[in-house]
C-alpha cells in the first residue's frame, strides 16, 4: 500500500508541481492512515470503507489534533482518493463521506510598526550570529517571504546591485524587492559574517553555526528570543511577520495585486484577509474617535 503513496508523492512532485511543504504534510498524512489501516486488517486500497476512514479520522480527533490539522488530513486523503480513482486503482471513492470540521478563522496576529521596529532592533552585536540574525530577520520583513522560503534562499538568489531576490516555492518562482535597509544588512553580513559561520562553497544563504543549512525550527527559536528580548507580549511566529509585511503594504495603500505577487497566493481570495483586518482596524479607530461614550469605562 505504501507503494501506491509513493507513486502519488511523485505525481505531485512531477504532475501537479505542488510546493515542498503541501508534498511533505500529504506524504506524512497518509503514511499515518496506512499505518491504521493495516494494523487494523485493511490489506489494498480498493478494500478501504467510508467506515474505516470516519472511524481513522474519529482517531486522530481523540488525540486532540487542532482543526486544522484534522481539516489537512481530510484534504490529503480525499486528494489521494481522487488519484487512485483517475489511475483506475479503485472504482468508488470511499473518501466521499469525509465532511472536513468548521474552522473558526481567526484574525492574523499583526505587529504594529513600532513593534517591528522594536524586533529588527534587538540584533545589535558585532558577533557573526548577530549579524545573521539581523539580515535574516530585516530579510524576512522586507519580503513577506514564508520562514520555508527563506531558510531555502541560496547566494545566487539575491540580486544585490538591483535590490531584489528570486523566491522559490516548489517548482514555482517568484521575484521579490527588499529595501536599502535590507541590502545593508546583508552587505554587512556577506562581508563580516558569513566566512566565519560557512565555507565559501555553501550554496544556502543562511546557515547555523555549524556551517549547515538553517531549518524551520533553527530559524523559529530565534523569532521567540528576540521577540522575548524585545518585550513584544504577542504570540510571535515567523509567519506573524509576513502577516505584518502585508498588513502595512495594504495600510500604506498597496494595491492588493501587487501584495498577492509578492506572497505568492495562487487566490486572491487569500490576501483579501488582510483588507478585512484593515477595514475592521479603521472602523473601530473612526467609531473610538466619533462615539460620545466609545472611551467611558
Amino acid at each position: 500500500m505504501l507503494q501506491r503513496i509513493n507513486e502519488f508523492v511523485e505525481y505531485l512532485t512531477n504532475v501537479k508541481r505542488a510546493s515542498k511543504n503541501t508534498i511533505a504534510s500529504y506524504r506524512r498524512d497518509l503514511v499515518k492512515l496506512n499505518n491504521y489501516l493495516t494494523n487494523n486488517g485493511c490489506e489494498a486500497w480498493g478494500d478501504v470503507t467510508g467506515t474505516a476512514l470516519n472511524s481513522y479520522i474519529l482517531s486522530i480527533e481523540k488525540q486532540g489534533m487542532s482543526t486544522a490539522t484534522v481539516s489537512r488530513n481530510i484534504a490529503s486523503t480525499k486528494a489521494f482518493f481522487l488519484y487512485l480513482i483517475k489511475q483506475g486503482i479503485i472504482t468508488e471513492d470511499p473518501s466521499d463521506v469525509l465532511k472536513p470540521p468548521k474552522i473558526e478563522k481567526k484574525p492574523p496576529v499583526i505587529l504594529t510598526v513600532e513593534e517591528i521596529n522594536l524586533l529588527l532592533e534587538q540584533p545589535s552585536g558585532t558577533a557573526p550570529k548577530d549579524i545573521r540574525d539581523k539580515a535574516m530577520l530585516e530579510l524576512l520583513y522586507a519580503t513577506g517571504m514564508r520562514v520555508s522560503e527563506l531558510i531555502g534562499l541560496k547566494v545566487k538568489d539575491v540580486n544585490m546591485s538591483m535590490n531584489f531576490l528570486q523566491c522559490h516555492d516548489g517548482n514555482r518562482e517568484r521575484v521579490i524587492p527588499f529595501t536599502n535597509e535590507t541590502k545593508e544588512a546583508l552587505e554587512i553580513y556577506f562581508h563580516d559574517a558569513r566566512d566565519a559561520l560557512c565555507s565559501a562553497d555553501q550554496e544556502y544563504l543562511f546557515t547555523n553555526c555549524q556551517g549547515e543549512p538553517m531549518t524551520r525550527q533553527g530559524f523559529w527559536k530565534i523569532i521567540k528570543y528576540y521577540s522575548s528580548k524585545a518585550g513584544i507580549n504577542k504570540d510571535i511566529t515567523p509567519h506573524t511577520i509576513r502577516h505584518s509585511f502585508a498588513m502595512h503594504l495594504v495600510n500604506n495603500g498597496a494595491d492588493l495585486k501587487s501584495v498577492q505577487e509578492m506572497l505568492g497566493h495562487s487566490d486572491i481570495s487569500t490576501t483579501q484577509i488582510y483588507v478585512k483586518a484593515n477595514a475592521n482596524t479603521k472602523l473601530k479607530e473612526v467609531y473610538e474617535k466619533a462615539h460620545p461614550r466609545a472611551n467611558i469605562l
